[in-house]
């Protein structure tokens, strides 16, 4: 493989492609120089089905092995998961001094492990960070012939709770490890892997414990985690993306409560009632259409590769975000829609006290993904005034906080452009943001450049599963995803030549 005379051209390039902005200069020459790269494609295929290579049949093995321990938020154990990966590390022959195994509670305990560079250049560490816990799953919600913590092959798939959010990319990142210490191949800066707890809004975020009580074990120079990925259409690759910001999340309830009574004296002041009509007003309610640096470099991307009509709108939009065809338009397609506005959707509902009297309490959590620009005060007056019934209190459940967006430098845009070239071939890179949420929030905060980068691929119109039913992830984006990342984090932990 080719690296650092790419790096060399990838330089050269990023002067001559100021065009696309002064904020994305580098994502503008590291698409050029992939293009401009020595090799006119991708590489040969890296996943034959039915013949996997031993680094892959570990990584198949690692994934099935986390995907089977449930970890769930309110149900699972994370630390069954984390000892499980301290043992394959330790196995691979890295010691216990380089082992952490922690958290704040005997089941939330999370994993880190280190493989020692020669720092020559006093760079600081790689961390590569993914998530072991993941969102409940129930068998009876799951297809018949599938089990939510039963690691499934199927029809070009791996299915189970977790694999697409987030144990692919632990897995990944384990296995590319012991990849790495097998072939005693040392790197020029430490590589740190960290697998951690209740980043799916449990009450014990592992990354959060980990900067607060043991810094030193994640102190890193930047940090590659969850957020970004590839986006298939029919079958092929489409794009690349880098996440650089994220949505902040709020939860708000709305609470109703009624001095109730005997239910065969019905009043037309029912608590159950008032909040089901807030709720039809909210689920109806439409915040105003944002553009952030990022977003609106997104869509000026994502035009060139969509149809006719959605790159009009999109190239409309950013024009004008005022422009309300445009924004129903791109609106009309799920993903793209959530990245358009401050999005609030009911998740949980609860209300009465017995079946034969008039419900004295009824409360509906409304989860929102707030656009960074937009302030939790003016998300819960929006509500309040879409809803229009003082009965209706709208309360303010839980809010992070906000974390700025990541700075796009050649140290992350270059390797990116790189290997997406030599396994995907002639495919933009597009900066992202995530209409979810991740704990590259923490490092972001701390001024640490953290960003979404996986090289996992999906098609987001049939494989958008995530936290609901029939969880998968394409087994051939898996092992390209694995080879990706291996080949990324050499190039992120190999110094650059120096130029006479």
């Amino acid at each position: 493989m080719t690296f650092l005379p790419s790096r060399l051209a990838m330089n050269t390039l990023a002067m001559s492609t100021l065009a696309l902005g002064a904020l994305f200069p580098i994502a503008a020459s590291a698409q050029a120089s992939a293009q401009a790269s020595a090799q006119a494609g991708p590489t040969a295929p890296v996943f034959t089905p039915g013949k996997l290579s031993p680094t892959q049949e570990v990584a198949r093995g690692v994934l099935k092995e986390l995907v089977e321990i449930n970890t769930s938020v309110s149900t699972g154990n994370i630390t069954n998961g984390a000892l499980a990966m301290a043992k394959r590390f330790r196995a691979a022959g890295i010691p216990d001094s380089d082992i952490f195994i922690g958290g704040p509670r005997p089941e939330r305990h999370n994993v880190v492990a280190r493989l020692r560079g020669k720092n020559p250049a006093g760079r600081k560490p790689l961390l590569l960070l993914a998530h072991l816990d993941v969102v409940e799953a129930l068998k009876a919600d799951w297809s018949p012939d599938l089990d939510p913590f039963v690691f499934t092959e199927k029809e070009g798939y791996y299915y189970a709770r977790g694999v697409a959010d987030d144990k692919a990319m632990a897995a990944i990142f384990v296995a590319n490890l012991l990849r790495m210490k097998a072939e005693g191949w040392r790197p020029d800066r430490d590589i740190i892997v960290a697998l951690t707890s209740d980043e799916e809004s449990g009450p014990f975020n592992g990354v959060d414990w980990l900067v607060t009580n043991h810094r030193d074990l994640v102190d890193a120079g930047l940090v590659i985690n969850e957020g970004g990925g590839g986006v298939l259409r029919n079958g092929q690759p489409l794009f690349n993306t880098i996440q650089l910001a994220q949505k902040v999340v709020a939860n708000f309830t709305l609470h109703v409560t009624n001095r109730g009574g005997h239910s065969s004296v019905p009043r037309d002041d029912n608590a159950i009632t008032s909040l089901a009509d807030a709720l039809s007003k909210v689920g109806r309610y439409h915040f105003p259409v944002r553009m952030s640096d990022v977003t609106r470099q997104f869509f000026t991307e994502t035009a060139k590769q969509e149809t006719p009509a959605m790159g009009r709108a999109m190239r409309a939009l950013v024009a004008n975000p005022a422009d309300a065809a445009a924004a129903a338009i791109i609106a009309a397609d799920e993903k793209y829609s959530s990245m358009l506005r401050t999005t609030c959707v009911a998740t949980m509902l609860s209300g009465g006290h017995a079946t034969n009297a008039l419900p004295q309490l009824a409360e509906a959590n409304i989860n929102c993904r707030m656009y960074p620009t937009d302030a939790p005060d003016d998300v819960r007056r929006a509500l309040e005034t879409a809803i229009g019934d003082t009965a209706v209190k709208v309360l303010v459940k839980s809010q992070r906080a906000n974390s700025p967006a990541a700075a796009l430098s050649a140290e992350i845009s270059q390797p990116v452009a790189q290997v997406t070239k030599e396994l995907f071939g002639n495919i933009p890179i597009i900066p992202t943001m995530s209409t979810g949420a991740n704990d590259s929030r923490f490092f972001l905060t701390l001024g640490v450049p953290a960003y979404g980068v996986s090289g996992l691929f999906s098609d987001p119109s049939v494989d958008a599963r995530a936290h609901g039913r029939d969880e998968r992830m394409g087994i051939k984006s898996f092992f390209e995803g694995q080879e990706f990342l291996y080949r990324m984090t050499k190039l992120l932990t190999t110094n650059p030549p120096t130029i006479p």
